[in-house]
Parts: structure tokens; C-alpha cells; sequence
């Protein structure tokens, strides 16, 4: 896959990393296809090699290239056609007093201190928990395509934060942190409700969450935002809210 960018021509290559243990499955080992170099891929270039299943972490782009496993499938929300369900509609009536707003990516001690309580409680023993200050800018504020945080605060205290790329196509919700505090809030689920307006907003056709495995608990609330379009072999095919991989 090779571009041209004021007048230098980059070439995108591909590698497959060595097994490392794997994120969403206990006992299991994972691998990794890479695209680089990482200032070959702008908005453009990522926004074609999201549409065939790669994610980023910074400016690491990446997607599942396990030797004896496809449990990993990106799956997307074509948001003209999505309907809240009930519990979806309450949290949306909960948080709607949120206000709202994007910004540029920049640091903010705010922000990085919303992170750590987040991942101190919902991640704890997880690699990010312990995360510096040099270690929360590579992971959310380094990004070389068009990328926003969206700020949420209730009365003028921070919510939640949201980072976001805008795609060729539609929106891709790369990650999002919030209060972990307040128990009884539905805050991860507002939180795709608002990026799905958003994206009908800009009038772009999908809002991509990324990979969802049917095994993993913590990704089982991706199907519940219908209709959802899953990749498989390739094409991007309606999966309904119980559906597995094929």
C-alpha cells in the first residue's frame, strides 16, 4: 500500500509480531499484524485499513493475526439505521444533562488524573494501571490522523473523556475513560450513544468500536447496539445481538 504526501511517496509494510499473552482470553497467546512506518499512515491511509480490521493504540496500527484463533472481530454501527433499547433510552435521559464538548489533543492534568482513577479501579493489575504521565500522551495523545477528546462534565466537573478519530467513512471510538465513582451511572453506554449522534451530525455512515470477542465478558455490551455489522472474511456482514462468530 503505498501514498503520496507533499510529494514524498510512503510505502505501508506489514510484519506479524512474536506471540505475547493474550488481552481478552485467559491462557491464551496472541499475535499481532503491524502496519508501518507509522508517518505513512494518515487519515486517509488509516481510514482504509480500519474498513479491513486494523485499530490503533497511538501510533501503533495494528490488527489480530493469531496463529489458531479469529475470536477477534471488528464490528461497526451503521448509525442511521440504530434504535436504542430501553435500557440504552435510559441512560441517554440519565447523562443527557452532560455538557459536551471536542477538543484538540493536548494535555491536561485533569484528564490524566480522571485516567488513573479509572484505571486504578475498573483495570486494576492491568498493564495501563500504573500508567505515567509519559505513558497516558503515547497512548492517547500521540495519533497521526484527525483525532479529537470529547470532554463530558455534569455542573462543570469532569465525567468522562473520550478519544475519537474522524475516518473517511465515520467515527471510530478509539478509548474512553470516566469517573468510576459514581456507581450507578451508565456512562460507558451514553457515551456511544453521543458518538453515534455525533456521527449522524457529520453525517458520516458508521461509528466503529473495534473488536469485540464473543468469549470476553467485557466486550459482550458491543451487540447490544443494533443493527451491528461485524468483518468476516473480508466482507462486512449484520450480526444480531446473540450471534457468534461464524
Amino acid at each position: 500500500m503505498s501514498h503520496r504526501d507533499n510529494d514524498r511517496i510512503f510505502t505501508v509494510h506489514f510484519y506479524a509480531t512474536a506471540p505475547y499473552p493474550c488481552s481478552y482470553l485467559d491462557d491464551r497467546q496472541a499475535r499481532s499484524q503491524v502496519a508501518i512506518p507509522s508517518e505513512a499512515i494518515d487519515t486517509r491511509v488509516y481510514s482504509q485499513l480500519v474498513k479491513i480490521g486494523f485499530r490503533r493504540s497511538g501510533l501503533f496500527t495494528y490488527r489480530p493475526y493469531c496463529d489458531h484463533c479469529a475470536a477477534c472481530v471488528s464490528v461497526r454501527i451503521p448509525v442511521s439505521e440504530f434504535a436504542p433499547d430501553r435500557s440504552q433510552r435510559r441512560a441517554a435521559r440519565r447523562h443527557g444533562g452532560l455538557s459536551a464538548r471536542l477538543l484538540p489533543l493536548g494535555y491536561d492534568e485533569e484528564h490524566y488524573q480522571l485516567y488513573q482513577r479509572y484505571q486504578s479501579s475498573r483495570h486494576a493489575g492491568g498493564s495501563m494501571a500504573g500508567d505515567d504521565r509519559s505513558q497516558y500522551t503515547e497512548f492517547i495523545l500521540k495519533s497521526g490522523v484527525d483525532s479529537w477528546l470529547a470532554e463530558f462534565r455534569d455542573n462543570g466537573v469532569l465525567k468522562m473523556v473520550s478519544l475519537i478519530d474522524r475516518l473517511d467513512d465515520g467515527l471510530s471510538a478509539v478509548y474512553t475513560f470516566f469517573d468510576p465513582d459514581d456507581e450507578k451511572a451508565s456512562y460507558g453506554v451514553y457515551n456511544v450513544l453521543w458518538q453515534i449522534g455525533l456521527s449522524v451530525r457529520l453525517q458520516l455512515p458508521y461509528l466503529y468500536l473495534g473488536y469485540w470477542v464473543r468469549e470476553c465478558r467485557k466486550m459482550a455490551y458491543k451487540t447490544r447496539y443494533q443493527p451491528l455489522e461485524r468483518l468476516v472474511d473480508g466482507q462486512w456482514r449484520r450480526v444480531a445481538a446473540d450471534a457468534g462468530p461464524d
